[in-house]
Protein backbone atom coordinates (compact mmCIF):
# COMPACT_ATOMS: atom_id res chain seq x y z
CA UNK A 1 0.00 0.00 0.00
CA UNK A 2 1.33 2.86 -0.82
CA UNK A 3 2.18 5.90 1.95
CA UNK A 4 -0.20 9.20 1.48
CA UNK A 5 1.39 11.15 4.49
CA UNK A 6 4.33 12.94 2.46
CA UNK A 7 2.23 13.57 -0.86
CA UNK A 8 4.58 16.55 -1.62
CA UNK A 9 8.02 15.09 -0.70
CA UNK A 10 7.65 12.04 -1.95
CA UNK A 11 10.97 10.98 -3.85
CA UNK A 12 12.11 7.69 -6.02
CA UNK A 13 14.45 5.38 -5.46
CA UNK A 14 16.52 6.63 -7.92
CA UNK A 15 16.33 10.08 -6.07
CA UNK A 16 19.04 10.48 -2.72
CA UNK A 17 17.81 12.14 0.00
CA UNK A 18 19.48 15.38 0.31
CA UNK A 19 20.83 14.40 3.76
CA UNK A 20 23.02 11.89 2.22
CA UNK A 21 24.59 14.03 -0.15
CA UNK A 22 28.17 15.59 0.34
CA UNK A 23 27.52 19.14 0.70
CA UNK A 24 31.24 20.51 0.14
CA UNK A 25 31.33 24.13 0.96
CA UNK A 26 28.93 25.43 2.88
CA UNK A 27 29.04 29.03 1.55
CA UNK A 28 27.35 26.64 -1.32
CA UNK A 29 24.78 25.41 0.94
CA UNK A 30 21.11 25.84 -0.93
CA UNK A 31 18.94 27.83 2.02
CA UNK A 32 15.74 28.81 0.06
CA UNK A 33 13.79 28.53 -2.53
CA UNK A 34 11.54 30.99 -3.89
CA UNK A 35 9.21 31.84 -7.13
CA UNK A 36 7.11 34.34 -8.61
CA UNK A 37 6.26 35.26 -12.56
CA UNK A 38 6.16 38.39 -14.39
CA UNK A 39 3.52 39.39 -17.22
CA UNK A 40 5.57 41.36 -19.42
CA UNK A 41 3.46 43.93 -22.07
CA UNK A 42 3.81 43.88 -25.32
CA UNK A 43 4.81 47.18 -27.15
CA UNK A 44 1.98 45.81 -29.62
CA UNK A 45 -0.19 42.40 -29.72
CA UNK A 46 1.06 39.90 -32.20
CA UNK A 47 0.11 36.26 -32.92
CA UNK A 48 1.24 33.19 -34.66
CA UNK A 49 -0.50 29.90 -36.33
CA UNK A 50 -1.69 29.00 -32.81
CA UNK A 51 -1.76 31.61 -30.24
CA UNK A 52 -2.56 35.57 -29.94
CA UNK A 53 -0.81 37.57 -27.33
CA UNK A 54 -0.31 40.80 -25.36
CA UNK A 55 2.28 40.35 -23.14
CA UNK A 56 4.87 37.25 -22.53
CA UNK A 57 5.03 35.46 -18.92
CA UNK A 58 8.07 35.22 -17.32
CA UNK A 59 8.08 32.23 -14.18
CA UNK A 60 11.16 32.88 -12.15
CA UNK A 61 13.13 31.05 -9.35
CA UNK A 62 15.37 32.46 -7.40
CA UNK A 63 17.75 29.63 -5.63
CA UNK A 64 19.78 31.43 -2.30
CA UNK A 65 22.60 30.00 -0.56
CA UNK A 66 24.28 30.17 2.63
CA UNK A 67 26.76 32.87 1.48
CA UNK A 68 24.07 35.39 0.06
CA UNK A 69 24.20 34.43 -3.77
CA UNK A 70 21.01 34.17 -5.44
CA UNK A 71 21.32 31.98 -8.64
CA UNK A 72 17.82 32.97 -11.26
CA UNK A 73 16.41 30.51 -13.22
CA UNK A 74 13.70 31.76 -15.79
CA UNK A 75 11.52 30.12 -18.23
CA UNK A 76 8.66 31.85 -20.82
CA UNK A 77 5.38 30.65 -21.51
CA UNK A 78 1.69 31.71 -22.90
CA UNK A 79 0.28 31.16 -20.06
CA UNK A 80 -0.15 28.87 -16.51
CA UNK A 81 3.25 30.38 -14.69
CA UNK A 82 1.74 28.63 -11.66
CA UNK A 83 1.84 25.58 -12.62
CA UNK A 84 6.15 25.53 -13.08
CA UNK A 85 5.75 27.58 -9.74
CA UNK A 86 3.74 24.36 -7.91
CA UNK A 87 6.48 22.14 -9.04
CA UNK A 88 9.24 23.59 -7.90
CA UNK A 89 7.57 24.46 -4.51
CA UNK A 90 5.70 21.24 -4.04
CA UNK A 91 8.50 18.70 -5.15
CA UNK A 92 11.64 20.07 -5.95
CA UNK A 93 12.37 22.52 -3.30
CA UNK A 94 12.49 19.27 -0.42
CA UNK A 95 15.21 18.39 -2.66
CA UNK A 96 17.24 21.71 -2.94
CA UNK A 97 17.23 22.70 0.71
CA UNK A 98 20.41 21.88 2.09
CA UNK A 99 22.57 20.66 -0.45
CA UNK A 100 25.01 22.22 -2.44
CA UNK A 101 24.64 24.33 -5.25
CA UNK A 102 27.83 23.54 -7.03
CA UNK A 103 26.54 19.47 -7.43
CA UNK A 104 24.55 20.61 -10.75
CA UNK A 105 24.58 17.42 -12.45
CA UNK A 106 23.80 15.48 -9.59
CA UNK A 107 21.05 17.60 -8.63
CA UNK A 108 19.57 17.35 -12.03
CA UNK A 109 19.67 13.75 -12.14
CA UNK A 110 17.80 13.84 -8.78
CA UNK A 111 14.97 16.09 -9.10
CA UNK A 112 14.35 14.27 -12.88
CA UNK A 113 13.91 11.13 -11.38
CA UNK A 114 11.23 12.20 -8.90
CA UNK A 115 8.00 10.75 -9.00
CA UNK A 116 7.25 13.72 -11.17
CA UNK A 117 8.98 11.93 -13.86
CA UNK A 118 6.11 9.81 -14.37
CA UNK A 119 3.77 12.98 -15.43
CA UNK A 120 6.84 14.85 -16.86
CA UNK A 121 9.07 13.99 -18.74
CA UNK A 122 7.96 17.15 -20.86
CA UNK A 123 5.83 19.95 -20.69
CA UNK A 124 5.74 21.99 -16.93
CA UNK A 125 7.69 19.67 -14.90
CA UNK A 126 10.61 19.20 -17.70
CA UNK A 127 10.58 23.33 -17.62
CA UNK A 128 10.56 23.59 -14.14
CA UNK A 129 13.57 21.01 -13.86
CA UNK A 130 15.22 23.82 -16.22
CA UNK A 131 13.97 26.82 -14.16
CA UNK A 132 16.26 25.38 -11.49
CA UNK A 133 19.03 24.22 -13.71
CA UNK A 134 19.64 27.51 -14.98
CA UNK A 135 19.89 29.17 -11.35
CA UNK A 136 22.33 26.72 -10.20
CA UNK A 137 24.57 27.63 -13.63
CA UNK A 138 23.68 31.02 -12.62
CA UNK A 139 25.15 30.77 -9.41
CA UNK A 140 28.47 28.89 -10.24
CA UNK A 141 29.01 31.42 -12.83
CA UNK A 142 28.58 34.13 -9.90
CA UNK A 143 31.02 32.09 -8.08
CA UNK A 144 33.57 31.61 -10.71
CA UNK A 145 33.46 35.88 -11.07
CA UNK A 146 32.58 35.31 -14.67
CA UNK A 147 29.84 35.17 -17.33
CA UNK A 148 28.45 31.85 -18.10
CA UNK A 149 29.81 32.13 -21.41
CA UNK A 150 33.21 32.06 -20.37
CA UNK A 151 32.43 29.60 -17.92
CA UNK A 152 31.78 27.22 -20.41
CA UNK A 153 34.63 27.65 -22.48
CA UNK A 154 33.14 30.25 -25.30
CA UNK A 155 35.17 32.75 -26.74
CA UNK A 156 34.84 37.00 -26.63
CA UNK A 157 33.44 36.71 -30.29
CA UNK A 158 30.43 38.25 -31.39
CA UNK A 159 27.25 35.77 -32.34
CA UNK A 160 24.85 36.44 -35.21
CA UNK A 161 22.01 36.67 -34.53
CA UNK A 162 18.46 36.96 -36.15
CA UNK A 163 14.75 38.93 -35.43
CA UNK A 164 11.80 37.15 -34.96
CA UNK A 165 10.09 40.41 -34.43
CA UNK A 166 8.52 41.48 -37.37
CA UNK A 167 7.03 38.62 -39.03
CA UNK A 168 3.46 37.86 -37.62
CA UNK A 169 0.55 36.23 -38.64
CA UNK A 170 -1.49 39.15 -37.14
CA UNK A 171 -0.19 41.80 -39.37
CA UNK A 172 -1.60 42.73 -43.08
CA UNK A 173 0.68 42.48 -46.28
CA UNK A 174 1.47 45.80 -46.36
CA UNK A 175 2.39 45.81 -42.33
CA UNK A 176 4.15 42.81 -42.96
CA UNK A 177 6.70 44.49 -45.94
CA UNK A 178 6.89 47.94 -43.77
CA UNK A 179 7.80 46.11 -40.62
CA UNK A 180 10.40 43.53 -42.21
CA UNK A 181 11.55 46.58 -44.15
CA UNK A 182 12.31 48.56 -41.14
CA UNK A 183 14.07 45.97 -39.48
CA UNK A 184 16.59 45.89 -42.52
CA UNK A 185 17.06 49.46 -42.61
CA UNK A 186 18.07 48.92 -38.72
CA UNK A 187 20.98 46.62 -39.87
CA UNK A 188 19.28 43.17 -39.85
CA UNK A 189 19.80 41.05 -42.72
CA UNK A 190 18.24 37.75 -41.36
CA UNK A 191 14.64 38.49 -40.31
CA UNK A 192 11.66 35.26 -39.94
CA UNK A 193 8.15 35.84 -40.91
CA UNK A 194 5.19 33.88 -39.54
CA UNK A 195 3.15 31.33 -42.00
CA UNK A 196 0.78 28.51 -41.20
CA UNK A 197 -2.57 30.27 -42.53
CA UNK A 198 -5.87 28.71 -43.28
CA UNK A 199 -5.36 28.61 -46.68
CA UNK A 200 -1.56 27.98 -47.75
CA UNK A 201 -2.43 30.27 -50.89
CA UNK A 202 -2.19 33.47 -48.40
CA UNK A 203 0.95 32.51 -47.23
CA UNK A 204 2.75 32.22 -50.54
CA UNK A 205 0.74 35.40 -51.29
CA UNK A 206 2.74 36.94 -48.89
CA UNK A 207 5.96 35.25 -48.63
CA UNK A 208 6.17 36.51 -52.39
CA UNK A 209 5.62 39.88 -50.96
CA UNK A 210 8.64 39.94 -48.51
CA UNK A 211 11.12 38.20 -50.53
CA UNK A 212 10.27 40.73 -53.78
CA UNK A 213 10.42 44.22 -51.36
CA UNK A 214 13.71 42.78 -49.23
CA UNK A 215 15.41 41.84 -52.41
CA UNK A 216 17.90 38.71 -52.47
CA UNK A 217 20.62 39.98 -50.02
CA UNK A 218 18.52 39.17 -46.83
CA UNK A 219 18.25 35.72 -45.34
CA UNK A 220 14.38 34.98 -44.99
CA UNK A 221 13.04 31.88 -42.78
CA UNK A 222 9.58 30.87 -41.94
CA UNK A 223 7.51 29.18 -39.23
CA UNK A 224 4.70 27.35 -39.72
CA UNK A 225 4.12 26.53 -35.61
CA UNK A 226 3.40 23.29 -36.41
CA UNK A 227 -0.10 23.98 -38.75
CA UNK A 228 0.83 22.12 -41.62
CA UNK A 229 0.51 18.18 -43.12
CA UNK A 230 2.42 16.57 -45.79
CA UNK A 231 -0.25 17.89 -48.53
CA UNK A 232 -0.19 21.54 -47.41
CA UNK A 233 3.44 21.41 -47.50
CA UNK A 234 4.17 20.04 -50.59
CA UNK A 235 2.12 22.64 -51.75
CA UNK A 236 3.69 25.15 -50.70
CA UNK A 237 6.85 23.88 -51.04
CA UNK A 238 7.84 25.48 -54.44
CA UNK A 239 7.15 28.71 -53.62
CA UNK A 240 9.28 28.58 -50.21
CA UNK A 241 12.54 27.48 -52.43
CA UNK A 242 11.72 30.13 -55.01
CA UNK A 243 11.71 32.64 -52.47
CA UNK A 244 14.98 30.79 -51.19
CA UNK A 245 13.69 30.18 -47.92
CA UNK A 246 16.86 29.28 -45.47
CA UNK A 247 14.68 27.06 -43.11
CA UNK A 248 11.17 26.15 -42.84
CA UNK A 249 10.24 25.59 -39.14
CA UNK A 250 8.00 23.69 -37.18
CA UNK A 251 6.05 22.57 -40.75
CA UNK A 252 4.16 19.38 -38.47
CA UNK A 253 3.39 18.49 -35.39
CA UNK A 254 6.57 18.41 -33.06
CA UNK A 255 5.96 14.60 -32.55
CA UNK A 256 5.37 13.65 -36.24
CA UNK A 257 9.17 12.35 -36.59
CA UNK A 258 8.04 10.65 -40.05
CA UNK A 259 6.35 13.62 -41.70
CA UNK A 260 9.41 15.67 -41.10
CA UNK A 261 11.44 12.96 -42.02
CA UNK A 262 9.70 12.81 -45.56
CA UNK A 263 10.02 16.73 -46.05
CA UNK A 264 13.20 16.65 -45.17
CA UNK A 265 14.15 14.23 -47.81
CA UNK A 266 12.52 15.93 -50.51
CA UNK A 267 13.35 19.27 -50.32
CA UNK A 268 16.20 21.00 -50.62
CA UNK A 269 15.74 23.25 -47.93
CA UNK A 270 16.54 23.09 -44.38
CA UNK A 271 13.76 21.74 -41.87
CA UNK A 272 13.55 23.26 -38.83
CA UNK A 273 12.78 22.07 -35.25
CA UNK A 274 12.89 21.97 -31.86
CA UNK A 275 10.88 24.65 -29.28
CA UNK A 276 8.48 21.78 -28.60
CA UNK A 277 10.89 18.95 -28.42
CA UNK A 278 12.00 18.73 -24.77
CA UNK A 279 14.73 16.12 -24.23
CA UNK A 280 18.12 14.97 -25.73
CA UNK A 281 16.81 11.87 -26.34
CA UNK A 282 14.03 13.13 -29.07
CA UNK A 283 16.34 15.54 -30.55
CA UNK A 284 18.62 12.42 -30.87
CA UNK A 285 15.86 10.62 -32.49
CA UNK A 286 15.27 13.72 -35.53
CA UNK A 287 18.38 13.83 -35.74
CA UNK A 288 19.46 10.25 -36.50
CA UNK A 289 16.40 9.99 -38.76
CA UNK A 290 17.80 13.24 -40.85
CA UNK A 291 14.61 14.38 -40.19
CA UNK A 292 15.90 18.43 -38.99
CA UNK A 293 19.05 20.07 -39.99
CA UNK A 294 18.47 23.40 -37.82
CA UNK A 295 18.25 22.17 -33.90
CA UNK A 296 16.39 24.92 -32.28
CA UNK A 297 17.18 23.39 -29.10
CA UNK A 298 15.85 25.96 -26.24
CA UNK A 299 17.06 25.83 -22.87
CA UNK A 300 13.88 26.64 -21.17
CA UNK A 301 12.49 23.56 -22.66
CA UNK A 302 14.82 21.02 -22.38
CA UNK A 303 16.07 20.23 -19.23
CA UNK A 304 17.95 23.67 -18.64
CA UNK A 305 21.71 24.66 -19.37
CA UNK A 306 22.71 20.85 -18.90
CA UNK A 307 20.59 19.42 -21.27
CA UNK A 308 21.04 21.96 -23.76
CA UNK A 309 24.78 21.44 -24.14
CA UNK A 310 24.30 18.10 -24.68
CA UNK A 311 21.98 18.54 -27.63
CA UNK A 312 24.34 21.21 -29.05
CA UNK A 313 27.45 18.75 -28.50
CA UNK A 314 25.36 16.00 -30.63
CA UNK A 315 24.35 18.63 -33.16
CA UNK A 316 28.31 19.54 -33.76
CA UNK A 317 29.05 16.29 -33.78
CA UNK A 318 26.90 15.73 -36.82
CA UNK A 319 27.57 18.72 -38.86
CA UNK A 320 24.14 20.51 -37.72
CA UNK A 321 23.07 24.37 -37.31
CA UNK A 322 22.60 24.64 -34.21
CA UNK A 323 20.05 28.20 -33.99
CA UNK A 324 17.91 28.27 -30.36
CA UNK A 325 14.23 29.30 -29.89
CA UNK A 326 14.05 31.71 -28.16
CA UNK A 327 11.24 31.10 -24.96
CA UNK A 328 14.07 33.19 -22.37
CA UNK A 329 14.24 36.09 -25.04
CA UNK A 330 18.03 35.25 -25.59
CA UNK A 331 18.51 36.02 -22.10
CA UNK A 332 20.62 32.86 -21.74
CA UNK A 333 20.97 31.63 -25.12
CA UNK A 334 23.43 34.44 -25.50
CA UNK A 335 25.81 32.75 -23.19
CA UNK A 336 25.43 29.28 -24.87
CA UNK A 337 25.59 29.00 -28.30
CA UNK A 338 29.15 28.91 -29.55
CA UNK A 339 30.23 26.92 -26.25
CA UNK A 340 30.74 23.34 -28.21
CA UNK A 341 33.30 23.01 -30.85
CA UNK A 342 31.48 22.89 -34.16
CA UNK A 343 32.23 23.64 -37.69
CA UNK A 344 28.78 25.63 -38.32
CA UNK A 345 28.83 29.30 -37.10
CA UNK A 346 27.02 30.14 -33.96
CA UNK A 347 23.33 31.40 -34.83
CA UNK A 348 20.86 33.42 -31.71
CA UNK A 349 17.12 34.54 -32.30
CA UNK A 350 16.47 37.98 -31.25
CA UNK A 351 13.00 38.76 -29.34
CA UNK A 352 13.58 42.13 -27.45
CA UNK A 353 10.12 41.51 -25.25
CA UNK A 354 11.27 41.46 -22.09
CA UNK A 355 15.04 43.26 -22.02
CA UNK A 356 13.45 45.70 -19.51
CA UNK A 357 12.85 43.47 -17.56
CA UNK A 358 16.67 42.07 -16.76
CA UNK A 359 19.55 43.47 -14.44
CA UNK A 360 21.73 42.74 -17.84
CA UNK A 361 20.49 43.47 -20.91
CA UNK A 362 20.94 42.35 -24.46
CA UNK A 363 23.25 44.14 -26.53
CA UNK A 364 22.87 43.46 -30.26
CA UNK A 365 24.40 46.02 -33.11
CA UNK A 366 23.85 45.47 -36.82
CA UNK A 367 22.48 42.20 -36.27
CA UNK A 368 25.69 40.95 -34.19
CA UNK A 369 24.99 39.53 -30.45
CA UNK A 370 27.85 41.04 -27.85
CA UNK A 371 28.82 38.67 -25.10
CA UNK A 372 27.54 39.90 -21.88
CA UNK A 373 30.60 40.67 -19.35
CA UNK A 374 28.82 40.29 -16.10
CA UNK A 375 29.33 37.14 -13.68
CA UNK A 376 26.07 34.71 -14.04
CA UNK A 377 23.41 34.03 -17.03
CA UNK A 378 22.60 37.10 -16.70
CA UNK A 379 19.25 35.86 -15.71
CA UNK A 380 18.92 38.39 -12.68
CA UNK A 381 15.79 40.09 -12.28
CA UNK A 382 15.56 44.19 -12.41
CA UNK A 383 14.14 44.80 -9.28
CA UNK A 384 11.56 47.65 -10.56
CA UNK A 385 10.52 45.08 -13.31
CA UNK A 386 9.09 42.70 -10.12
CA UNK A 387 7.44 46.01 -8.68
CA UNK A 388 5.60 46.91 -11.83
CA UNK A 389 4.97 43.10 -13.93
CA UNK A 390 4.42 40.41 -10.75
CA UNK A 391 1.90 38.64 -11.12
CA UNK A 392 -0.57 38.14 -7.97
CA UNK A 393 -0.89 34.64 -6.26
CA UNK A 394 1.71 32.86 -8.09
CA UNK A 395 4.73 31.80 -6.23
CA UNK A 396 6.03 31.40 -3.06
CA UNK A 397 9.29 30.50 -0.72
CA UNK A 398 10.96 27.75 0.86
CA UNK A 399 13.79 28.24 3.23
CA UNK A 400 15.33 26.26 5.45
Amino acid sequence: MTDQTSFGTARGLLSAHGADLLRGDDGAVITSVETYALAVPLKRPIADSTAAMAHWTVPVVEVRTADGRVGTGISGVHCAPELLSDVILSYYADALLDTSSEDILGTWKRLYWLPTHWIGRAGVVHMALAMVDIALWDLAAQRAGMPLWRLLGGTQESVEAYNTDGGWLNLSDSELVRELTSLVDHGWSRVKIKVGRSDWREDARRVRAVRKALGDDVTLMCDANQRWDLSTANQIMPVLEEAAMDWVEEPFHADDLQAHTRLQSSTRLDVAAGESIYSYHQFASFMAADAIRVVQADVTRVGGVTEFLQVAAYAAARGLRLAPHAGDMMQVHQHLVGTVLSEVPPLVEFIPWTQEAFVERSVVREGLMERPQGPGASTAIEPAARVRWQIPAVGSARTL
